[in-house]
């Protein structure tokens, strides 16, 4: 056998290894098949959430469909101060997240696809891809008025802009919130949030918020709903309808006044609560004991029956973008309530919605393998409120009471152990968002062209070139 000398072996390892490298880094061109984007967004998922839900839903050695993907890598989240040129923020919003994703710009809390300090608009993917003739859709358990669905389709400096009637000096309990003035039509701009939806090219636009769709449109004698219906959506408002629908139509769904009911809910509409030191522990903290909360089970909520589940709107919106298509679809679906129902310290809620993100992604992984030309991402806005935690303390050996300062829910899972979830970042009636970088999943489309490590506004340039825009 003959000998070969070992500079020319190491040049045949080289080149191999770097052959393989680069159809990693370049994946084969398509053969002009259309191509699609799904981006998944699990609002406030991060792996505190995820491993809550894991626990819950599939049990400590179980896998949610997430855990099977191809590709994982993690997210950093990026924020500014509202100036042009200002310091960074560390912890986030959905609005100025969900506008790094959409458009590759990192604006301040609040603001909908316009820029920090300058207020200027940024074009969002979703219009990139209707410039290329693709079409587009957003799909949530939120009000399709919500900072993260608005901020792919409609441009304003404030998130609560929701609807004509919310446009200057927004307040709650007359507290001043912030003013959209500026973006009122009458000053030249494209108005509230639901108007800029009603007026868009989407294909589709499914979630809650029908009340923001009821006020007049700005100077006009109709409802923004009958302006939508204007400008070619079809109306939707029920399980039933949503699947009557006729392909080819452009569909708005909105299946609630607001936010979409959850599926499950804390044992008889429990949330977290603080343990109950006993006088003495009030004495000198050495002193005394504490009672922790009592264990609850999460339940069903007999409101989310009488609405489609995310992963009935995720199908009908594959459906309706993907029927007689040959330029391809963006589109983006949103669980929600992982960071809504954070807010208000109640994990039965975000495990509901964070199983519903799991079934809205195998029904788009579904359509991949069908549709072999589909890029599917799945990642989160921001990190949020709860933390597992042991339900016997570390340190309960020690003769002193031993309790979170915070919030606490000791949910009993389908294991027949106690999970113990704590809520800790302010006193104030609702959770804060934390700071935390963001889990990311990718099937095998995102291999070579997303990175273990990225800036959440370098998802944008990822989708955008996959699409071609």
């Amino acid at each position: 056998m003959p000998a070969f000398p070992l500079p020319h072996i190491l040049a045949s390892l080289l080149l191999g290894i770097t052959l393989h490298a680069a159809a990693i880094a370049q994946p084969a061109t398509d053969t002009g098949q259309p191509r699609q984007v799904i981006l998944i967004v699990g609002d406030g998922m991060d792996e505190q959430q995820i491993t809550i839900a894991r626990n819950y839903l599939a049990g400590a050695r179980g896998e949610l469909t997430l855990d099977n993907m191809p590709m994982r890598g993690a997210v950093q989240v990026l924020t500014t101060e509202d100036k042009v040129d200002g310091k960074p923020v560390y912890v986030a919003d959905s609005a100025n997240t969900a506008t790094s994703l959409a458009t590759g710009v990192v604006t301040s809390r609040g603001r909908i696809a316009t820029s920090a300090g300058a207020d200027q608009p940024l074009t969002t993917i979703v219009e990139l891809a209707q410039a290329a003739g693709l079409r587009s859709g957003l799909v949530s358990t939120s009000s399709v008025t919500d900072a993260t669905v608005a901020a792919f389709a409609a441009h304003i400096n404030f998130r609560l802009c929701e609807n004509p009637l919310l446009m200057v000096d927004v307040r709650y309990s007359d507290i001043p919130l912030g003013d959209c003035s500026q973006h009122l039509k009458a000053e030249g701009g494209a108005g509230s949030i639901a108007e800029q939806l009603a007026s868009s090219r989407l294909h589709v636009l499914l979630g809650g918020g029908s009340k923001h769709f009821e006020p007049k449109a700005e100077g006009m004698d109709i409802s923004v709903q009958a302006l939508a219906q204007n400008n070619g959506f079809t109306v939707v408002d029920s399980q039933q309808s949503l699947e009557n629908a006729a392909i080819g139509q452009r569909l708005l769904g909105l299946f609630a006044p607001s936010t979409l009911p959850v599926r499950l809910q804390g044992e008889g509409q429990r949330e977290a609560e603080e343990p109950d030191p006993s006088l003495l522990n009030y004495v000198h903290k050495y002193l005394g004991d504490v009672t922790l909360p009592e264990p609850m089970r999460c339940e069903d909520n007999p409101a989310f029956a009488s609405i489609p589940d995310l992963k009935s709107m995720t199908e009908a919106a594959l459906r309706h973008l993907a029927a007689d298509n040959a330029s391809g679809f963006f589109l983006m679906v949103e669980s929600a309530s992982i960071d809504k129902q954070s807010h208000e310290r109640k994990p039965c809620g975000s495990i509901g919605e964070l199983q519903q993100l799991d079934e809205a992604l195998a029904s788009a992984l579904a359509f991949a393998e069908t549709h072999p030309h589909t890029l599917i991402i799945v990642t989160a806005d921001h990190s949020q409120a709860a933390q597992l935690i042991p339900d016997e303390s570390l340190f309960s050996a020690y003769p002193i009471p031993t309790y979170t300062p915070g919030k606490l829910a000791r949910i009993i899972t389908p294991e027949g152990a106690t999970m113990s979830i704590n809520y800790a970042t302010t006193n104030f009636m609702m959770e804060e968002h934390t700071g935390a970088a963001v889990p990311l999943y990718s099937n095998r489309e995102g291999i070579g062209r997303l990175r273990p490590f990225m800036r959440q506004p370098e998802l944008f340039a990822v989708m955008r070139d996959y699409l071609g825009l």
